[in-house]
């Protein structure tokens, strides 16, 4: 049986032992190290958000695809995973700005990871960064090509020393 192979030697000392039945009881495992680690709180339209304690697998996959979506649907879905429900409606219905999200979004990761890393300046900061790092792109292919290409023809003769 494939799930039955030696994975190495087990630290004895392991304060999270299998239970009597053998089997490992992560569920309790990751409830015991949540409960330790802090967790950021903001406040955004007069509303608390508590984030959670490290950056959902669900948030992590939705952003590579929200990235190239402009499907509304897929960023209620994943501002849902860190904020709740419907909280895309209601900034919008506040007047959030798509660089104010992102500001929030850059801020809300930094301190998911590591609370009170991120300073809101420096997430705007970071924002701004990010945005300029997108127009500053060229948008073609031709564009993008290093306007210093040396043309194909003769050369300078080499004097054959290695370089």
């Amino acid at each position: 049986m494939s799930g039955d192979r030696d994975t190495g030697p087990v630290d004895q000392d392991d304060a999270q032992q299998p239970a009597a039945d053998g089997a490992a009881d992560f569920d309790a495992f990751f409830a015991e190290e949540a409960a330790a680690r802090p967790r950021q709180r903001l406040t955004l339209y007069g509303r608390d958000y508590l984030l959670p304690d490290s950056l959902p697998l669900l948030f992590t996959l939705q952003m590579e695809r929200v990235q190239d979506s402009s499907d509304p649907a897929d960023v209620r879905r994943m501002l849902a995973t860190l904020y709740g429900a419907d909280v895309l409606d209601l900034w919008a219905e506040q007047g959030m700005t798509d660089r104010q999200l992102g500001v929030v979004l850059i801020w809300s990761a930094g301190n998911i990871r590591k609370p009170g890393s991120v300073t809101m300046r420096r997430a705007a900061e970071l924002y701004a960064e990010q945005d300029a790092g997108k127009a500053a792109a060229p948008a073609n292919r031709a564009a993008r090509r290093t306007p210093a290409r040396k043309k194909k023809g003769k050369t300078a003769p080499r004097s054959g020393a290695r370089s």
